[in-house]
């Protein structure tokens, strides 16, 4: 669906404007023609490539989606792909990161974004932007750099929330509890970090080459603020790298964990198998029912035995308590 089409001129907003008028008014000069579309049929689409003059490959990698965050040059044109997340709640109540696409065509006087899987959308692009005319002066590269700025800012809150569950794992991680349910919330936050990755590292190699080196002509005016996004890239992908790191080591600290715990229990199970053999061994031998056995005879012999096996015991159970074992 159409979400806006408006004509920009000097800076300025002029209209807002039908499609089928978007030829029209790219052929007046210093116009600037901004459109957003989520969720286009194919149909509306091929309507909007025609009054751009969109390349074919482009739109089709905007008609299928699923592409990988990347910035393509067809002549005088851009093709970016992004990938901005948000959290949502499921039907269980648990927030899970959602991973829309944003496909842009950039051109010298005209701007498309078509949005895919996201609810969130550029409204207040489109405000920030027209309350600085200025800005909006330099046409579609400040308004290219604004929206990927944009996209680029709703990466560091969800960044935030996984800094803050693994410093909460970590502070779980030596108290009493289920290890598995430590490891499965630890494995989570990786999944979820990784998923951050896959979206950052493409678009940062991609935003490097918008201000160094062969810089397109439409970005050449812009160069500083692309600068900017890619130190913003370049700390949240040096983040992710930390965080794996200290989710790592926190695995592994579980893992240790749970083999320690597993080894207490087993000396447990020892000590008291040891405790439990010494009676068992002196009963199984006065239960073989030998005729010819010197105590058989005895009359304190029962008793004797019965404070043999307690001796023996007392004497393992102290040194297993002293070893710990116990």
């Amino acid at each position: 669906m159409l979400i806006n089409c408006v004509a920009y001129e000097h800076g300025r907003k002029l209209a807002d404007i039908a499609i089928e008028e978007i030829s029209d008014y790219l052929e007046r000069p210093g116009c600037f023609v901004w459109v957003a579309m989520a969720e286009p049929q194919p149909d509306e689409l091929d309507v909007v490539a025609r009054e751009f003059d969109l390349h074919e490959l482009a739109v089709e990698d905007a008609r299928k989606g699923h592409q990988r965050p990347k910035i393509e040059e067809y002549g005088d044109s851009l093709f970016a792909v992004l990938h901005p997340v948000e959290w949502v709640k499921g039907a269980d109540g648990i927030e899970e990161l959602v991973v829309g696409e944003v496909d842009i065509f950039v051109g010298p006087n005209y701007l498309l974004t078509v949005r895919h899987r996201t609810g969130i959308g550029f409204s207040a692009v489109r405000a920030r932007a027209e309350r600085e005319p200025e800005l909006l002066r330099h046409g579609s590269g400040f308004v290219f750099y604004a929206i990927i700025d944009n996209v680029v800012d709703r990466y560091f809150p969800v960044l935030d929330a996984l800094e803050t569950r693994l410093e909460t794992a970590e502070e779980q991680m030596f108290a009493s509890g289920s290890s598995r349910g430590r490891i499965e919330e630890l494995y989570g936050i990786k999944r979820t970090l990784m998923t951050l990755k896959h979206a950052v590292t493409p678009l940062m190699e991609a935003v490097g080459k918008l201000y160094g080196g062969r810089v397109p002509h439409l970005c050449q005016d812009t160069q500083e603020y692309f600068r900017d996004v890619y130190d913003h890239l370049a700390r949240i992908n040096g983040a992710i790298e930390s965080i794996r790191e200290m989710l790592t080591t926190a695995i592994q600290v579980n893992l240790a964990l749970i083999g320690i715990s597993d080894n207490e229990v087993t000396k447990r199970l020892a000590a008291w198998g040891a405790l439990i053999t010494v009676p068992t061994l002196i009963a199984g031998i006065y239960g073989m029912n030998f005729k010819y056995m010197p105590e058989l005879e005895w009359a304190h012999g029962y008793p004797l035995a019965i404070a043999v096996m307690v001796a023996v015991d007392a004497v393992l159970f102290s040194r297993l308590r002293r070893a710990r074992w116990i």
